[in-house]
C-alpha cells in the first residue's frame, strides 16, 4: 500500500477561535485515513496546516501508511525541527499518524482499539468540559455570576454527568475576559473565584465532582493561592495551574496543595513528560492525541504513566476527529481516568463535520467498533473551508 495524496483542510466554523485542521491520507488501494492537527484554538492553525503540506510533500507521498512506527520515526529523526518540539511540528505528526491508524483499521476491518491491545473498558466516564462557557447547544456564552455558573453545572449533571470542569477565573463578574493574572492575586479575585465554587458544589451536591481549569494563566504564587482557596470542596484535580517551560514551578505547587495536579495538553512526546513523571508532580497526565505525537506516541505515554502510578484523561478540544481518535485509546488503556467532552463538541458547528455524531449518553461514551476511527468526513460542509491537495 501506497500513498497517493494528502488533502487539507483548514476549516472555518462559525465558532469564534474555532478551526480545526482536518487531513485524509488516500492510498492506491482505495483506503483513506483522517487525522487532526491538535490546534482547533489559540493561535497557528494555519501553520499547522502548512507543515502537514510540507511534510506529505517531502515524507509522505508514496509511503507505506501501515508502518506507522517506522512512519513516526522517519518523521522525528528527519524533518530536523521535531527532536526540538513544538505544537505545529507535532501536531502535523500526530494528524498524520492518526490518519494511519485509521487506515491500518479500515485495511484490517478492525476499530483502532483491537489493534492497540483490546477494550480494557467498555464504558468511559465523561466529564462536561469548561462550564464557564455555559452548557448548551447554543452559541458560546461568558457566565459572571454566581448562580450562572450552578445552572451550568446543574445544566450537565441534569444530563447524566458525574463530573464537571470550570476555569474560575476565565471571566469577570461581568463575564469579561480577565486579564494580568501573572501576579500574587488580590482577595477579591480569591472571593470571586470562591463563591463561583462554592455556588456548584451546592447546587450539584456533594457526589458530582468538580474539576478546577486554570490554564496556565496564573503564576505559581496564584495558582497556589487559588487552590488553597478552594481546599474545602474536595476538587477532583486542578489543571494546568503554570506554564510548562519550567518543570521546577509544577513540583512547587504541587508540593504545597492537597488537591491532585493535572496537565499535558502542551507537552509534546514522552520526552516532554518525562520531567514531570520523574520529579513525581502530577497525579493526572492529560496529553492530546493531535499534538503529542498521535496514537503511536500517545499509547506509549499512556504505558509510561502507569510505570508511576498515573491515570490518564486524554485533552479533547477539537473536530470529532479528536474526540474519536481518544474514544479508541481511552478504549484500551488500563490507567484511563475520565473523558472530556469539551463544550464545544455540542455545537453544531463542530458536530456537523464529520459523522456520525458521536455523543454521550448519561455521561458515558461506548468506543465505536466500526473499523478505524469509525468516523467520515461530512464534504459538503468542508467544501467551505481552504481545501489543499498534496499529490
Amino acid at each position: 500500500m501506497k500513498v497517493t495524496s494528502v488533502e487539507i483542510w483548514d476549516c472555518n466554523t462559525s465558532l469564534p477561535f474555532h478551526h480545526p485542521v482536518i487531513i485524509r491520507i488516500n492510498t492506491d488501494e482505495g483506503i483513506s485515513g483522517l487525522g487532526e492537527v491538535g490546534l482547533a484554538y489559540g493561535t497557528g492553525h494555519s501553520a499547522g496546516a502548512y507543515f502537514v503540506k510540507n511534510l506529505a510533500e517531502s515524507f509522505i507521498l508514496g509511503a507505506d501508511p501501515l508502518k506507522s512506527e517506522k512512519l513516526w520515526d522517519t518523521l522525528f529523526r528527519n524533518t530536523f525541527w521535531a527532536q526540538g518540539g513544538g505544537p505545529v511540528v507535532f501536531g502535523a505528526i500526530s494528524a498524520i499518524d492518526i490518519a494511519c491508524w485509521d487506515i491500518k483499521g479500515k485495511t484490517f476491518n478492525q476499530p483502532i482499539y483491537q489493534l492497540l491491545g483490546g477494550k480494557t473498558n467498555e464504558k468511559l466516564c465523561t466529564y462536561a468540559s469548561q462550564i464557564q462557557f455555559g452548557w448548551d447547544t447554543d452559541s458560546l456564552k461568558r457566565l459572571g455570576r454566581p448562580e450562572e455558573y450552578a445552572a451550568a453545572a446543574l445544566a450537565a449533571v441534569n444530563e447524566g454527568y458525574q463530573a464537571i470542569k470550570v476555569d474560575p477565573l476565565t471571566f469577570d463578574e461581568h463575564g469579561l475576559r480577565l486579564q494580568n493574572l501573572n501576579r500574587i492575586l488580590p482577595n477579591y479575585l480569591h472571593r470571586m473565584v470562591y463563591k463561583r465554587i462554592k455556588a456548584i458544589r451546592e447546587a450539584v451536591g456533594e457526589e458530582i465532582d468538580i474539576l478546577i481549569e486554570l490554564h496556565a494563566s496564573t503564576n505559581v504564587t496564584g495558582a497556589i493561592q487559588i487552590g488553597r482557596v478552594l481546599d474545602e470542596f474536595g476538587c477532583l484535580f486542578i489543571e494546568e495551574g503554570v506554564h510548562y517551560l519550567n518543570p521546577a514551578l509544577q513540583k512547587k505547587m504541587s508540593r504545597r496543595l492537597k488537591t491532585p495536579m493535572a496537565a499535558g495538553e502542551r507537552i509534546y512526546t514522552r520526552w516532554g513528560f518525562r520531567p514531570y513523571l520523574e520529579n513525581q508532580s502530577l497525579d493526572l497526565l492529560q496529553p492530546d492525541l493531535c499534538l503529542a505525537g498521535g496514537l503511536t506516541e500517545g499509547k506509549k505515554i499512556c504505558d509510561y504513566a502507569q510505570i508511576y502510578d498515573l491515570t490518564v484523561q486524554l485533552h479533547v478540544c477539537g473536530s470529532p476527529i479528536s474526540t474519536a481518535a481518544a474514544l479508541q485509546l481511552e478504549a484500551v488503556i488500563p490507567n484511563f481516568q475520565i473523558h472530556e467532552h469539551h463544550v464545544v463538541a455540542l455545537k453544531s458547528a463542530n458536530r456537523e463535520l464529520c459523522i456520525p455524531d458521536y455523543q454521550p449518553n448519561q455521561g458515558y461514551f461506548v468506543t465505536p467498533d466500526s473499523p478505524g476511527l469509525g468516523i467520515e468526513l461530512n464534504e459538503p460542509v468542508l467544501q467551505k473551508s481552504p481545501h489543499i491537495i498534496v499529490q
